[in-house]
C-alpha cells in the first residue's frame, strides 16, 4: 500500500474535460477512434448521458484499453443472491413510515465481508428501471474485494466513509478516500474496493437518471461552498497480464449478476473526457452562516445536488454541517423545529451533532420523512435557552454531520425497520419538552381571547 500511495496523483477540477496517459503517447491525437490506436489499444466510449443531451450537460469519456470490456462470459445471477439491495421501491421490499426513525451504528462483522456483501439498502424511492429515484445504502466490511470488480448499471454512487479508509481502483485510476472525504463513482464504471485499515463502515447514496453537480451560488456570488478546484479526479493507471477467473459483479435492476473474464478491467492505459470518478475533502468546504440573527436554512451548506426538472427542487442534495462559527444574536442557534416537504436522511461521520445531545452516534443514521416533525432534543433545547445571557460567539468544532435530502418520499426497507440497531426510544428525546408559555411578559392587547 505504501508504494501505491507514493504513486498516487490526481487532477483537480469539477466537470472538466480531463486527459490522462499512463504511458506518454497512448492517447490518439486529433480523433477519438482511429483505425489503429497508439500502442495497439482498443478505443471504448462510456456515455453517462444520451448522445443528444445538451452540450452543457453531456457527459462521456473515451477509454483506451488493452482489451475491451465486452470480452467476458455471459452474465449469470450471482450465487448466493444479495437479498438486501433494492432499486425499485414497492410494498414487496419496503414500507412507508412517517415516524421519526434513528439507527445506532451497525457493528462491522467478524466474518470475512467485502464491500459487495456488506452493502445494504436502508430506504429510497422511485425506480432504476424508470430512471428516476434514489436509494440510501450503508455498508460494513472488513476485507478487500479479491479478483473482482463491481459495476453499478443502475445509477451513480456517492460514498461517505465513516470509519476506515477506502481504496478504490477504477477504470480511470485510483482514489484513496478517508473519513471526512467523499467519492462519486458514476453509473457504469467498474471499480474494486480495498480496505487499508482493515475494518470500514460508511454510507452510500445512489441516484437514478441524474448526475451530481455543484449547486448554483445565487446571491452568494462567484465563490464559496465547494470550490471546483478542490475536486480531484484520478490519473491513468493500468494492470496488464492474465487474471484467470476474474469476476465482474454487475448491479442491474437492484439484482447482482456475475461474469467471468481472464483479465483485469483496470487495463485502461489512457483516457480523456468529462465522465469520471472523483473525490472531495469535506474539510475544504467554505461554509456560509448568518452573522446577525436567526438560523439559516441548511441548503446553504449544499456540497452537491442532483436536480429534478422543477427549478430549485432536488432529486437528492448532499448537505454537510461542518465546523463553523456561531455568532447570531438573540437567536436560538441550533437548528430550528421543522416540518419539511423534503425528506431528510442524516448521518454522522465524527463528533456530535449540534441538535442532538445524546443518542445520535458516529456511524448511525436518522430519517425524518416528508412533513414529519423534527428538531433539537430536550437536552439541547433546555441547555440553549439557559444561556440566554451568555451568547458569546463560539466555534463549533470536532464535528462532521451530513444530510441526504430528497423531494421524493422514501420507503424504508423491511430489514431496516426490523434491525436490532433501530432505536425504538428515539421519540423519547422530545417527550421531555415542556411548555414555557407565560402571559406575564405578553402584551395581552395582541392576544385574541378565547372567552366569548
Amino acid at each position: 500500500m505504501g508504494e501505491k500511495l507514493a504513486d498516487l496523483q490526481y487532477q483537480p477540477g469539477f466537470g472538466n474535460h480531463f486527459s490522462s496517459e499512463a504511458i506518454p503517447g497512448a492517447l490518439p491525437r486529433d480523433q477519438n477512434s482511429p483505425l489503429v490506436c497508439p500502442l495497439g489499444l482498443y478505443a471504448e466510449q462510456i456515455s453517462g448521458t444520451s448522445f443528444t443531451s445538451p452540450r452543457k450537460l453531456n457527459q462521456r469519456s473515451w477509454l483506451y484499453r488493452i482489451k475491451p470490456s465486452v470480452t467476458h462470459e455471459p452474465f449469470k445471477p450471482r450465487v448466493p443472491a444479495h437479498t438486501r439491495l433494492v432499486s425499485e421501491f414497492d410494498a414487496s421490499n419496503s414500507r412507508t413510515n412517517p415516524t421519526q426513525l434513528r439507527w445506532r451504528p451497525e457493528d462491522v462483522p467478524d466474518s470475512p465481508t467485502d464491500f459487495v456483501d456488506g452493502l445494504y439498502t436502508v430506504c429510497g424511492a422511485g425506480s432504476s428501471f424508470l430512471r428516476h429515484g434514489f436509494a440510501i445504502h450503508m455498508y460494513t466490511a472488513n476485507k478487500g474485494m479479491k479478483d473482482s470488480a463491481f459495476c453499478n448499471a443502475d445509477g451513480d454512487f456517492l460514498f461517505v466513509p465513516q470509519a476506515g479508509r477506502v481504496w478504490i481502483e477504477t477504470e480511470c485510476g485510483r482514489l484513496l478516500v478517508s473519513p471526512g472525504e467523499i467519492a462519486v463513482i458514476p453509473q457504469g464504471f467498474r471499480f474494486s474496493i480495498d480496505l487499508p485499515d482493515g475494518k470500514s463502515r460508511g454510507y452510500v447514496a445512489e441516484i437514478y437518471g441524474a448526475h451530481f453537480q455543484l449547486p448554483d451560488l445565487g446571491p452568494i456570488g462567484a465563490n464559496g461552498l465547494a470550490a471546483p478546484r478542490d475536486f480531484l479526479a484520478p490519473t491513468a493507471w493500468f494492470e496488464e497480464g492474465l487474471r484467470p477467473d476474474y469476476t465482474i459483479v454487475q448491479k442491474f435492476g437492484g439484482e447482482l449478476f456475475t461474469a467471468k473474464q481472464d483479465f483485469s478491467p483496470f487495463n485502461v492505459v489512457a483516457w480523456h473526457g468529462n465522465y469520471v470518478p472523483y473525490k472531495y475533502d469535506l474539510h475544504k468546504f467554505c461554509p456560509y452562516n448568518t452573522v446577525l440573527v436567526d438560523h439559516g436554512d441548511p441548503s446553504v451548506n449544499t456540497v452537491l445536488t442532483a436536480p429534478t426538472d422543477k427549478p430549485g427542487v432536488a432529486l437528492l442534495d448532499f448537505v454537510i454541517f461542518p465546523p463553523r462559527w456561531l455568532v447570531a444574536e438573540h437567536t436560538f442557534r441550533p437548528p430550528y423545529y421543522h416540518r419539511n416537504c423534503m425528506s431528510e436522511f442524516m448521518g454522522l461521520i465524527y463528533g456530535a451533532y449540534e441538535a442532538k445531545a445524546d443518542g445520535f452516534l458516529p456511524g448511525g443514521a436518522s430519517l425524518h420523512s416528508c412533513m414529519t416533525p423534527h428538531g433539537p432534543d430536550t437536552t439541547t433545547y433546555e441547555a440553549t435557552i439557559a444561556r440566554v445571557n451568555a451568547m458569546a460567539p463560539y466555534k463549533l468544532t470536532g464535528t462532521m454531520a451530513f444530510m441526504f435530502e430528497s423531494a421524493l418520499i422514501p420507503r424504508v426497507c423491511h430489514w431496516a425497520l426490523e434491525s436490532p440497531f433501530l432505536d425504538h426510544d428515539y421519540y423519547q428525546c422530545w417527550i421531555g419538552l415542556k411548555s414555557h408559555f407565560s402571559r406575564i411578559a405578553l402584551d395581552e392587547t395582541n392576544v385574541e381571547s378565547t372567552d366569548k
